[in-house]
């Protein structure tokens, strides 16, 4: 006889490829009917753009129509619900399902070129997308799509986005035009809050937001008034561009959004003459990932014309692009599940101590890991050999301040005035086992 068990049972193979976990444990399985032979369910996946429904709902009919006394199966896809947004009155995000910013605390990497591809990626996807440029004293997204001094309108009191190819754009520059924006602090933030929450974006599954560079007041007003869901940061192979996305990191994590990953913009382009492949920034010793625990979302090569977004197609021909907002899809649907315990970090008697999740433990001198720290400004970008000079480091340092960094890595201030150093937990796992080998 048919129960709810065995119905569950005969899915828990189905292994989300994100997760790591069977769908059953994960709860997905949600309003399961049994009526006889005939047996209905909804998969409730973390995202409706998760890339793996259609796989996911042809192996649940299957197992579950291989059950003796299976008649027929429904399986609806579903997705969580989205977060809830803040504030009251005219709030236009309510149907928003995800918002996403795109950051950069450095300027010139292409942040908003990226924002605007992988907005358009999401819209070839059959996605419903908006995108708001939130940049009010240099907005990008008028020259990215030609657009200049177009007729905004009201209606309802709220605000009606322009729709470019099947997507959604706003931006202040469509209100000023080529007059810059002199306005002070409080009043930027109240066009912000106005251009955010009066936009009448109907229903998204996603609102791109192209941030603008920096870390202060208008940032903040966007992460209060928005909600994110998460964050990119977009860079460039360059030194200076890795310190500044570390500053970009703990932005972000300590006013609680997660780093969905980091977009390497501008790594590479082929020669025509030629056909080699060239680096103009060159190649790092260490992969982002490596430096900062982050996933590489995309690695973006320099095309020509690749900032003309006003044909329709733009974009489409860049495989890069597509597999950019592919890991966004998977990035968000990470994000949305339980974490996972995390490692614990303390320091005590003159030890950093690291507690892990199943149970091991590690203790590191703070003056070895200070020595070690994989930052552009201890180690050289390019070559991989240190910088930083071991006898500059006082013998006795100790950690200021710990603050891990959602599941991914911490970030440790010292004593001697240095802050820039993030650390992956997958690297302070390996380092505490050379130090073990060193003292055995």
């Amino acid at each position: 006889m048919l129960d709810q068990n065995t119905i569950l049972n005969s899915m828990r193979h189905i292994v989300d490829p994100d997760l790591g976990r069977d769908i059953v444990s994960l709860g997905f399985i949600k309003n399961l009917k049994i009526d006889g032979g005939d047996v209905s369910f909804t998969v409730e996946l973390t995202t409706h753009a998760c890339p793996v429904k259609d796989t996911f709902k042809l192996r649940c009919e299957e197992a579950v129509r291989a059950l003796p006394g299976v008649t027929s199966v429904s399986v609806t896809m579903g997705a969580m619900e989205r977060k809830e947004r803040p504030g009251s009155g005219v709030n236009t995000l309510e149907s928003v399902n995800a918002v996403i910013a795109v950051s950069s605390c450095k300027g010139g990497v292409g942040k908003s070129t990226v924002a605007a591809h992988l907005a358009l990626a999401m819209v070839r996807e059959g996605l419903k997308v908006g995108l708001l440029d939130a940049d009010v004293y240099g907005p990008s997204l008028p020259t990215l799509f030609g657009i200049h001094q177009p007729q905004v309108a009201m209606l309802n009191n709220k605000i009606q986005p322009l729709v470019v190819n099947g997507l959604k754009v706003m931006s202040l520059g469509f209100l000023l035009g080529d007059q810059p924006a002199v306005l002070r602090g409080p009043i930027v933030s109240g066009y912000i809050t106005q251009i955010l929450r009066q936009t009448d974006w109907g229903e998204l599954d996603y609102l791109v937001i192209d941030m603008p560079p920096g870390t202060g007041d208008i940032q903040l007003t966007i992460v209060q008034q928005a909600s994110l869901d998460g964050a990119i940061i977009v860079t460039t192979p360059q030194a200076l561009s890795l310190v500044d996305v570390a500053r970009g990191i703990l932005m972000f994590e300590k006013v609680a959004v997660p780093v969905l990953g980091v977009v390497e913009n501008m790594t590479s382009f082929q020669c025509r003459d030629c056909g080699n492949v060239h680096y103009p920034f060159g190649r790092g010793k260490s992969t982002l990932q490596e430096r900062f625990g982050l996933a590489t979302l995309a690695e973006l090569p320099i095309v020509p014309g690749v900032s003309d977004l006003a044909k329709p197609d733009a974009g489409s021909d860049l495989e890069e692009l597509a597999r950019l907002a592919e890991n966004v899809h998977r990035a968000i649907g990470k994000s949305r599940i339980e974490a996972e315990a995390h490692p614990e970090v303390s320091y005590a008697d003159g030890y950093i101590h690291i507690k892990w999740p199943d149970g091991e433990e590690d203790d590191i001198p703070p003056y070895n890991l200070r020595c070690a720290c994989p930052c552009a400004a201890c180690i050289d970008e390019y070559t991989g050999q240190p910088i930083l000079d071991p006898n500059s480091v006082p013998r006795d340092i100790q950690p200021q301040t710990m603050q891990p960094l959602g599941n991914y890595a911490v970030s440790i201030a010292w004593t001697d005035g240095h802050s820039s150093g993030i650390f992956s937990w997958e690297f302070l796992k390996e380092f505490a086992k050379r130090v073990a080998r060193a003292n055995a």
